[in-house]
């Protein structure tokens, strides 16, 4: 049988594609691009209707319900760029950014010579150093990424986010009259840190064993033997449940305003995405736990 290709912009004939009812999505995008209709697969995105979502390259057109003739929309996603290499760039400028000016406070702020450091300052940059290592360290050998690429524009929108959020927070905090908060205030803040940091990162583990490698399978998470997953009972995503926290800790530690204005925008975006997840779960899974909420147990 033969389905058309029509451009998702303008609905203009691109080709016809001979197929079979087992066909997939990713063997389309791989003729279209041997028949020199389309960029490389990586850029192309197929739809069943102009407005529709993207269509998985697992699908096949049986189950999409593709009959002879019918038609796939193709949009051209523009360059590309592999997530890890988005995630290694974006969560390097931070870590760099941060030590560069806690190591060198007088570029920024002139000579300081006679300025005590508190120790807040000190183990502010460790706690930074340590989240954004282990985010480093998490790309390369922990996450396993269900896409192959995204489009190249979203690394500079995440990387100005990320880096220019590091240079005001490390700004403030490493100021000679940076005022350290009460020593209570200051050890509540480092004990939340860490244990969300090794909250976070047993979420982060426990997603990566639930994907064997080479594939895109989804199964339902749940709690395993470390303490740390029982979050699972109550929350979707409780890796950003378990993010927020550590910066809450460090704006707690620290008692900065920028610290907090991160945080508030970090979990304004982690929220918006864990609903998104969430709602995917619930469809995707008839058996999903209805009791669970998607990034805040009992509440949202």
């Amino acid at each position: 049988m033969e389905i058309q290709i029509l451009t998702a912009k303008s609905s203009k004939f691109v080709t016809n594609v001979s197929v079979k009812q087992t066909t997939t999505i990713r063997e389309v995008k791989e003729e279209l691009y041997k028949l020199k209709k389309a960029p490389p697969v990586q850029r192309q995105c197929l739809k069943l209707d102009i407005k529709g979502k993207a269509l998985s390259d697992s699908d096949t057109l049986k189950s999409l319900s593709v009959s002879d003739g019918s038609k796939l929309y193709l949009k051209d996603l523009g360059p590309q760029i592999s997530w890890k290499t988005v995630f290694l760039v974006e969560y390097a400028g931070p870590l760099v950014l941060y030590l560069w000016m806690y190591g060198r406070p007088w570029i920024f702020y002139g000579d300081v010579g006679t300025s005590k450091i508190d120790t807040t300052v000190h183990v502010a940059a460790i706690c930074w150093s340590i989240h954004y290592a282990k985010r480093l360290l998490e790309t390369l050998f922990v996450h396993r990424f269900s896409h192959a690429t995204m489009p190249l524009r979203n690394l500079f929108k995440n990387c100005t986010y990320y880096w220019m959020f590091a240079m005001y927070v490390a700004y403030h905090v490493n100021h000679p009259l940076f005022t350290s908060p009460c020593r209570c205030q200051f050890m509540t803040g480092v004990v939340m840190f860490a244990l969300c940091e090794l909250g976070n990162l047993s979420i982060h583990l426990a997603l990566r064993n639930l994907r064997p490698p080479g594939t895109t399978i989804r199964k339902i998470p749940v709690p395993t033997k470390n303490p740390f997953t029982l979050l699972f009972n109550f929350v979707s995503c409780p890796n950003y449940t378990y993010e927020i926290g550590s910066w809450i800790g460090f704006t707690i530690m620290t008692s900065c305003l920028p610290a907090a204005l991160f945080t508030f925008a970090g979990a304004y975006q982690m929220t918006i995405w864990a609903l998104g997840k969430h709602k995917a779960y619930r469809k995707e899974f008839s058996n999903y736990p209805k009791n669970r909420k998607a990034i805040i147990p009992f509440v949202l």
